[in-house]
């Protein structure tokens, strides 16, 4: 789903980075950059979605791996399986619905935390320029972004 429809804005109103599995790159860390830099972005959204298939694709991946995959998409599942790798020690392996939501959560939650402390230019935007890093989740089913990460308290 487009982030233009979700959030109810324009063509060229947001700033889109679009990669399967919300993996944060260099690439990806230098576009938001780019973003705040240059175009003075304030609010970055890590927008994950449910039954995200780049997250599905890492969970059997590593409970089943493949022999022979492609080095690019074994890049995507190194990226996102560290944040759902720890899932699996849990009781969540046993219910697959369940891992799967908390799956896609921790995925957002390690890629807004990379860009919130893997570059020293964001870091330093979000201490002194109010760069804001949230992490959400869009909902395939019912149409909602449930912002769950990062929010700043209402004053």
């Amino acid at each position: 789903m487009p982030a233009e429809i979700i959030f109810d804005q324009g063509l060229g109103d947001l700033f889109v980075i679009r990669v399967a599995g919300n993996i944060v790159a260099p690439s990806q860390v230098g576009s938001v950059e780019f973003a705040a830099e240059r175009y003075g972005t304030r609010l970055v959204v890590v927008l994950g979605h449910s039954q995200c298939g780049a997250v599905l694709a890492t969970l059997d991946e590593v409970q089943r791996p493949t022999p022979n995959q492609s080095p690019n998409l074994r890049s995507i599942v190194g990226r996102i399986s560290p944040a759902v790798v720890p899932l699996l020690a849990t009781g969540l392996k046993g219910d697959p619905e369940a891992l799967v939501h908390q799956a896609v959560r921790a995925n957002v939650l390690a890629a807004a935390n990379h860009l919130r402390h893997g570059s020293a230019l964001l870091e330093q935007m979000t201490q002194d320029d109010g760069l804001v890093v949230v992490g959400a989740e869009y909902s395939l089913e019912t149409g909602v972004v449930d912002f769950f990460d990062g929010v700043p308290d209402a004053a």
